[in-house]
């Protein structure tokens, strides 16, 4: 088996297993509980919350754990919605977020809030320009996710957080695909808020990361006990946190070396790709993206029945987000970047991780192309 889909889920690290799995067996406790067998699991509890805050420049105080990206996403924008909703709001945001970004704002559309879809050029990029040109008297937010997670591209958060700073606009940025996999310092982002999930670091899922900017306010998601200051109730998923704080450390630790594998990777399989299928797309940026993630568009083939026929090989890669599987819909991403529905649809995603090896790349990339091969002649004859 060759997993290559790790922009949708990672294995959870040796490491990050063996340290959550007392959590789920002698080391219960409720890190509520003030006798030893609570505190125990609280302490573990802040331990993670601190390797979280040190893994991205923060200090322990501003990260608030919750299920996921998709929570801590939807919990901001409709924080900020709410916190306004006695006045015009405004909302900067791009045409090729996570769908937990974009439905969100679709919803606050229809509640009277603007919002803004800023446009993306060919490889994916936002244009802080565009940012500057959108901004008006009652933007109250802009939200830009740091890496794409269909195509890898990195956006120039940084130089948004710079244009913003001083503006009483808040910064929101989706760092989902980032953190763990390239440097994330929040202080040099000058980001209010940043979303992370530990499933896509190799954490164990149901853990995701909230980062709130100290001294900014945040009306509570869930009502209830005290846990996370006040503003998400509920016994905490101790284990998984514990994961989270293991996995974020190590994949700091090791990104370095990590990066430079997979970006060995990624090339090994757009050479093979492209020796064979001259006429392969790369789609987005070249180089300034995240390490271990190709989008290739191929003519005149469906990347579904690319993926099926690697799939029989025991290859596993994905046509788009594992958000929008199920769904005939061409990628989003791709059609806000130029792409007609013909070339969306004829796309794969392949994304490499921790574990896969330089071996595995080459496999994939003669797989991929005896897949091509297999079908181009049948697609190309009926293709519309």
């Amino acid at each position: 088996m060759i997993y290559a889909d790790n922009a949708a889920t990672t294995r959870t690290s040796d490491r990050a297993f063996e340290q959550m799995i007392p959590f789920l067996r002698e080391e219960y406790g409720n890190a509520s509980s003030r006798y030893s067998l609570g505190t125990k699991a609280k302490r573990a509890l802040e331990h993670a919350r601190k390797q979280t805050a040190e893994a991205i420049n923060a200090e322990p105080s501003e990260i608030i754990f919750t299920s996921g990206g998709s929570e801590a996403n939807n919990w901001v924008l409709r924080f900020v919605a709410d916190a306004y909703c006695n006045e015009p709001t405004h909302i900067i945001t791009s045409s090729i977020e996570h769908h937990s970004v974009l439905n969100v704002c679709r919803a606050l559309e229809r509640n009277g809030v603007e919002i803004k879809f800023l446009p993306v050029a060919s490889t994916g990029l936002v244009s802080v320009e565009d940012v500057e040109a959108a901004i008006r008297p009652d933007t109250k937010l802009v939200t830009i996710m740091l890496a794409n997670n269909e195509i890898g591209t990195i956006q120039p958060i940084a130089e948004i957080g710079h244009l913003l700073k001083g503006k009483g606009i808040l910064f929101h940025t989706d760092a989902v695909q980032a953190v763990g996999h390239i440097p994330v310092n929040v202080s040099k982002l000058q980001i209010d808020f940043l979303t992370a999930s530990a499933h896509k670091f190799n954490g164990a899922k149901g853990t995701g990361i909230l980062y709130k900017r100290a001294g900014l306010e945040l009306s509570p998601i869930m009502f209830g006990g005290k846990q996370e200051q006040g503003l998400r109730a509920g016994t905490e998923n101790v284990a998984g946190i514990v994961s989270t704080g293991c996995a974020i450390e190590e994949s700091v630790e090791e990104m370095a070396t990590t990066a430079n594998r997979l970006r060995t990777m990624v090339e090994i399989v757009e050479r093979r790709v492209k020796e064979q299928i001259p006429s392969v797309r790369v789609n987005g940026e070249i180089k300034n993206r995240l390490p271990g993630i190709v989008n290739l568009g191929f003519d005149g083939v469906s990347g579904e029945s690319l993926m099926h026929l690697l799939d029989l090989k025991d290859i596993y890669v994905s046509t788009s987000s594992a958000c929008t599987s199920g769904n005939d819909e061409p990628s989003h991403v791709l059609l806000a970047m130029g792409q007609t529905k013909q070339q969306a649809q004829a796309a794969i995603r392949i994304s490499f991780g921790r574990y896969n090896t330089i071996d595995e790349a080459e496999i994939v990339a003669s797989a991929l192309c005896n897949a091509y091969n297999k079908i181009s002649p049948i697609s190309i004859s009926g293709y519309s």
